[in-house]
């Protein structure tokens, strides 16, 4: 697996803590990265990736930063146009042997928390939602003109022109699960909220290539059980965001990794069995001390922390510990 972070696209200590702690593989999100922009020409791609790579880094995965509004979600006018680039961005980063984009079909309202500050252990804060409180404000205006059944068509519409690039240029693509994972918020739909959703998502275009983001935190909250869930999907995972959530759709707390209801071994184990090996990133950590919480769920303290802890249960859960052991080398 390759472990990776959220890398910006210049050289900071983000990127020397990152080295020092063993992570060389980065993923580019430029919207948590605040920036919010979304590179799609050759020779920007080109420059970021030679950037990394000239500093020992190896690009593992793009998301939120791809070419992709609700333009084409939603299907208003220009959604060709946005495709057509969609389609060059794959091949892009084909052609520059980048091999993961992670993308989702979160309209209207995108990740939506209701507190950022709530407490957590050792006075660090983290993120969580009630949906009790989010339906009192106003939904969005293209509420009241979209359903499900719009969202089910545009997807397929996308999939079935974006999937055979995909493939022609190597590029898997895996789709995130909507956050929070439930029917609507405030009356906006939502449709990637459940593994059955996923299985119909996997059959629009049968190909490893129109994959899973498999967020954990998500499928937690659908109230799936994690590693049955992983190995239920095995080759259409391509991408892995590890982090755990206590609740339900509807009520929910972001977690420190170590301390959530999944059995996180268990998932590292399940990841083992089916062979995964594509990118594998900690998500939504809680703000430590020191941390001015402008950018809950991102800051680096956090990230090198459950960084640490996946490394620890990679290493816990390697098949190969065994043979290189002391105890096994005098047997």
């Amino acid at each position: 697996m390759q472990l990776s972070l959220v890398l910006p696209p210049t050289p900071d200590e983000r990127w020397d803590k990152a080295k020092q702690i063993g992570v060389e593989n980065a993923v580019y999100h430029s919207l948590e990265l605040g920036n919010g922009r979304r590179p799609s020409k050759y020779d920007e791609l080109l420059r970021i990736v030679n950037r990394y790579r000239d500093h020992g880094i190896e690009p593992a995965a793009f998301e939120g930063s791809v070419p992709l509004t609700d333009t084409t979600r939603l299907a208003k006018e220009g959604r060709d146009a946005e495709i057509d680039e969609f389609c060059r961005f794959l091949r892009n980063l084909g052609e520059l042997d980048v091999n993961v984009v992670c993308y989702d079909w979160m309209a209207g309202l995108r990740w939506a928390r209701t507190s950022i500050t709530t407490p957590s252990r050792g006075n660090s804060l983290t993120t969580s939602y009630s949906d009790k409180q989010m339906r009192r404000g106003p939904p969005p205006a293209v509420a009241r003109s979209t359903t499900a059944d719009d969202l089910w068509e545009n997807l397929e519409y996308f999939l079935e022109r974006v999937v055979p690039v995909a493939e022609e240029a190597g590029v898997k693509l895996g789709l995130h699960p909507d956050d929070p994972p439930t029917g609507d918020v405030r009356g906006m739909p939502r449709i990637i909220n459940s593994p059955e959703a996923y299985k119909r998502v996997l059959n629009i275009v049968d190909s490893q290539y129109n994959g899973i983001t498999f967020c954990q935190g998500n499928f937690s909250a659908m109230g799936a059980d994690i590693p049955s869930t992983i190995r239920q999907f095995a080759d259409r995972i391509n991408f892995v965001h590890f982090r755990d959530v206590e609740g339900d759709p509807d009520s929910f707390t972001e977690m420190w990794h170590d301390d959530g209801p999944t059995d996180m071994a268990a998932a590292i184990e399940a990841y083992r069995d089916i062979g995964f090996d594509g990118p594998i990133r900690p998500d939504h950590v809680p703000t430590m001390a020191g941390e001015d919480n402008s950018t809950p769920g991102y800051h680096l303290s956090g990230k090198l922390f459950a960084s640490g802890y996946i490394r620890g249960l990679l290493d816990a859960t390697d098949p190969s510990a065994d043979e290189r052991s002391p105890v096994a080398e005098s047997k």
